[in-house]
């Protein structure tokens, strides 16, 4: 059994963590911090979370005692908590984007931040870097939408024949955190569907830097939009073949080719016979379902994902993460299906 802490863990993220944590057999969760809420019982910020004897503590970071730390804060935080953090010989995951980049110069120029210093972090997609997880010390766990956009384009842009990459996603407005904003009052996001940084989101620099470990020449585009749920992310992937690609793609290859690379994926569902993904069979679950692989006309693959950003995007992935880097059961915790209606 792990001692858990979490940091800030009052938001939507901190309290996924705190539900699958509920159930796992192996880690728990000891400390829980928020300075906004120090001395709260964890109900009166997460009414979901009940029969718990957790409290919100305002704790120096330096008094943390435990085997491993979930460091759910915002982008730039994190940076200041994560080296004391491990010096202390303390596991980390960090679901902020300050550790996400191989290189830091692409961090301050996305996020707009300055980068106190480095640390050897493991990019925390279990599905293309367990082998790394399970030594890593911190793991940088993944943007949301970067999970949905990556999962369902990496099998094809291995095979090097890719010009280009767009990808049109939406989320719902529990991506945008817990406090709300301008974008995501009710009036303005209800019945509406909004297109937003649609050139020049941070989090196509991430799914670039992964996608072009696969193939360095393959151009992404990446375009998000908001709509009126509370969960969950879909991802429409255009995919187009480079002009000296002469083959015929069918469907049939894309559902054998990506049965193969994810065959041994606990939480990967390929979807065929053209089967869509939904956001109602993901919800509230760690699954990722991949599905549609049709061709049109003009040779355009088209690939949609279907997660839940609080969950496969965010909190589950990192338990998923955390479960490797201490050898436990894989599913362990996760092995819910998704709620639907």
């Amino acid at each position: 059994m792990i001692n858990v802490a979490i940091i800030g863990a009052s938001g939507y993220t901190g309290g996924e963590l705190l539900r699958f944590l509920s159930n796992h057999s192996e880690a728990e969760v000891t400390t829980i911090t928020s300075r906004q809420h120090e001395g709260k019982e964890v109900y009166k910020i997460h009414p979901h979370i009940r029969n718990s004897d957790l409290i919100f503590e305002n704790k120096q970071h330096s008094k943390i005692d435990a085997d491993l730390v979930f460091t759910a804060t915002p982008h730039g935080a994190s940076m200041k908590i994560i080296p004391n953090l491990l010096d202390a010989g303390i596991k980390v995951i960090d679901l902020s984007g300050d550790y996400r980049y191989d290189d830091i110069t692409v961090y301050e120029k996305w996020y707009g931040i300055k980068h106190t210093g480095e640390f050897d972090a493991v990019y925390g997609l279990p599905e293309l870097y367990r082998d790394d997880i399970k030594k890593a010390n911190l793991v940088a766990n993944p943007g949301c939408f970067p999970t949905g956009s990556i999962l369902a384009s990496t099998p094809i842009v291995t095979k090097k024949m890719i010009d280009r990459v767009v990808i049109d996603a939406k989320s719902g407005v529990s991506g945008t955190g817990v406090n709300p904003n301008s974008l995501t009052h009710f009036p303005v996001c209800s019945d509406n569907v909004v297109p937003y940084k649609v050139t020049n989101h941070r989090h196509m620099s991430e799914i670039s830097q992964e996608l072009n470990k696969f193939d360095k020449d393959v151009k992404v585009s990446f375009t998000p939009h908001l709509v009126p749920v509370i969960r969950g992310i879909i991802s429409t992937v255009h995919i187009f073949l480079k002009n000296d690609v002469k083959e015929n793609i069918a469907t049939s290859y894309l559902e054998k080719l990506y049965q193969n690379a994810y065959k041994d994926e606990p939480f990967v569902e390929i979807l065929t016979d053209g089967e869509m993904p939904h956001l109602s069979a993901v919800r509230g679950s760690n699954f990722a379902h991949i599905g549609c692989f049709e061709v049109d006309n003009t040779g355009r693959i088209v690939i949609v994902s279907a997660i839940d950003n609080l969950v496969k995007g965010a909190s589950g992935q990192a338990i998923h993460n955390m479960n490797i880097m201490f050898g436990f059961n894989e599913i362990n915790s996760l092995e819910s299906w998704g709620m639907h209606p």
